[in-house]
């Protein structure tokens, strides 16, 4: 064979290279144009994505959802729909864990198309719709050039056909569920009268009557022989006897997909005492000192890492004030200590802060900002100021120290809405306590705050699609 009649060797095809963001479609999604970002640092890609809601037979369930391509426009929606493929645990840049819908399908970045898993999440506070994570990255064999964007060509929101554009409407309804084994208490109350104010749908559900089917790709809560729909969100109100039932159903909604107020793992957290004082403490939050031991023999060490007494004797399963001792002399202590652990009772030891005086500052807390806050003063001869044990509630003017104290043991925690109970010591603010279901009605009642409605809009931010904008032409939106 002559040179001329040579064959060559098929080359190798090279792998596309992808700018920091890129213009990408999902066509089986109805999205023919979606700017995303490229991070390396995230597994799965995530797509912005509301009013999600789970269909179909358990063993091949459907998500359908709307998609808000782009920024600013709450008036263009894509309906989509897909096969549902997983709920997986996410943390997101900020640190938060939400359980999201994932499903898979073709996406296409300029000429290279490829399939990759998608997540579905709320981006309304983020620059782009969607991110490319590394396993769509890998899909598509791709390289990265951080230095450069668009390299795979640009696209506008031109492509989208204008009849998607809906006039601006009212923002809709969310549907909430309230766990409350009492509907009937202020609180309870006060929460369904807000939520039904801002024309929400709420219902009072028992979280002793839910039971669950535990199934893993579609969990469900059932209540009276019948499947609980959908919620947008949930408010749990459990009491310290239902924690660990109430913590289950807490869990099982969170499996459904509902954004829930305050998560199971966080008010777990919050109600093991010790638990919540050790994860305070690492995250250098101050408090008073506090010690604990099992055993009989480390009494008078114990006593000794507190200052010795006078000192507060706490059981960790107590609540409102109930299972709190001051002991005044070390003996005193040693006896407390030693009845407690006859009923074989966990307790803590905690140094007395005189200077308090019997009073302490309740925090309210919503999201990351202090929305009330009232003090809380002892009956004369008790240094409990708990409003269960006769304390008296007034207002009061909380310094910036006690605000960021109060909004850093809550993040501490990974709790949306908490009561956070401060003493004032000669040393700076401490943290007595974080309450992961405080009521209402103390705070309400000396703040003079609307509460439960800042509770109610901050779900409301959270869960619900970003307020419609002025509807503009196509053409207005930059590519």
């Amino acid at each position: 064979m002559s040179d001329g009649d040579a064959v060559s060797a098929p080359q190798k095809l090279r792998p596309p290279v992808f700018g920091w963001e890129e213009w990408a479609a999902l066509p089986e999604l109805g999205l023919p144009a979606i700017r995303a970002k490229i991070d390396t640092g995230a597994k799965t890609s995530a797509l912005h994505a509301v009013a999600m809601e789970p269909y179909g037979p358990p063993e091949k369930p459907r998500v359908r959802f709307r998609v808000l391509p782009i920024p600013g426009r709450a008036d263009v929606q894509v309906a989509c729909d897909a096969e549902l493929i997983d709920r997986r645990a996410i943390t997101s840049s900020n640190g938060e864990t939400e359980l999201r819908f994932v499903v898979r399908t073709p996406l296409r970045i300029g000429p290279h198309a490829f399939e990759a898993e998608v997540s579905l999440t709320n981006r309304d506070a983020m620059t782009y719709r969607m991110l490319l994570g590394r396993q769509a990255l890998d899909a598509a064999r791709a390289l990265i050039d951080p230095r450069r964007s668009l390299v795979q060509g640009e696209l506008n929101y031109g492509v989208y056909d204008a009849s998607l554009a809906v006039a601006p409407s009212e923002p809709e309804p969310l549907r909430i569920a309230l766990l409350t084994a009492n509907p009937n208490n202020y609180s309870s109350r006060r929460l369904i009268e807000a939520a039904t104010t801002r024309g929400h749908r709420i219902e009072a559900i028992d979280t002793t009557r839910c039971y669950m089917n535990i199934n893993v790709r579609a969990p469900g809560v059932l209540y009276d022989g019948a499947l609980l729909p959908r919620y947008d969100a949930v408010i749990p109100r459990i009491g310290a006897p239902l924690t660990a039932y109430g913590l289950a159903v807490v869990r099982q909604f969170e499996m459904t997909g509902a954004w829930c107020l305050n998560r199971a793992g966080a008010i777990a957290a919050a109600r093991d005492k010790l638990h919540a004082l050790q994860v305070l403490a690492r995250r250098g939050v101050a408090m008073p000192t506090t010690a604990f031991a099992r055993s009989p023999k480390d009494t008078g060490h114990v006593l000794g890492l507190v200052g010795g007494a006078p000192l507060v004797v706490k059981l960790l399963q107590g609540s409102q004030g109930r299972g709190v001792v001051l002991a005044e002399t070390n003996q005193a202590a040693a006896s407390v200590i030693g009845a407690f652990r006859d009923l074989e009772a966990d307790i803590l030891v905690q140094e007395f802060v005189a200077e308090a005086k019997g009073a302490d500052i309740r925090c309210f807390v919503v999201g990351a900002r202090v929305v009330a806050a009232m003090k809380r003063q002892a009956k004369l001869g008790d240094f409990r100021s708990n409003l269960h044990q006769g304390g008296e509630a007034s207002a009061v003017r909380i310094t910036a120290a006690e605000r960021d104290l109060a909004v850093r043991a809550t993040r501490a925690l990974g709790l949306q809405v908490a009561g956070v109970d401060i003493l004032r010591a000669e040393d700076g603010p401490k943290v007595i306590e974080v309450n992961a279901s405080p009521g209402l009605q103390g705070i309400e009642a000396a703040s003079g705050k609307d509460v439960a409605a800042l509770i109610v809009r901050h779900l409301e931010r959270r869960v619900r699609p970003e307020a419609p904008a002025p509807a503009v032409g196509f053409a207005d939106v930059a590519a």
